[in-house]
């Protein structure tokens, strides 16, 4: 156990230290904002179409630790997805973070599995949740400002 807290200590600092695919995307298709009104993270996501799968994905903003390492990691797993396999990676990931067991045919998260220990801290699943339900916004091209506590999609039940 103390391996993968570890590991999650490493690669998250890693992330969030050295972030990839920040910068703005000006040829980008679609964009969404989010915001964590308790922690004060704020983040735009940006995406690239090619038909159905994410040519190109970035984000920029500022947020703590987890949320940009979870932003960081995030662009990189989707790039090259459908937008089928993007909201499977991320309903495989919310089911990581908030403790519910994966379902039949998830998908295999590969180095995500390192915010698994963000359950055992769960005012902060809404910090590794931002950029992940920015990115299902943008992926329905909603315009609105995504929020952690509002009714819509980014509202997280239980925790924090």
């Amino acid at each position: 156990m103390s391996e993968l807290r570890e590991l999650y200590q490493e690669v998250i600092l890693d992330h969030s230290k050295r972030p990839r695919n920040f910068h703005a995307m000006p040829e980008a298709d679609r964009k969404a904002e989010g915001y964590n009104p308790l922690c004060g993270d704020r983040e735009t996501v940006y995406l690239e179409l090619d038909g159905d799968v994410v040519k190109n994905v970035s984000f920029q903003g500022a947020g703590c630790a987890i949320s940009t390492a979870s932003a960081s990691m995030m662009t990189e797993s989707v790039k090259g997805k459908t937008r089928a396999q993007a909201d499977e990676l991320f309903e495989r990931f919310h089911d990581l973070i908030t403790g519910k067991p994966a379902h039949a045919g998830a998908p295999e998260l590969g180095k995500l599995t390192v915010f698994s220990g963000v359950r055992e801290y769960p005012v902060r699943v809404k910090c590794a949740t931002l950029p992940w339900h920015t990115l299902k916004a943008a992926l329905a091209g909603e315009a609105e400002t995504i929020s952690t506590e509002s009714e819509g999609p980014a509202a997280e039940t239980g925790g924090a």
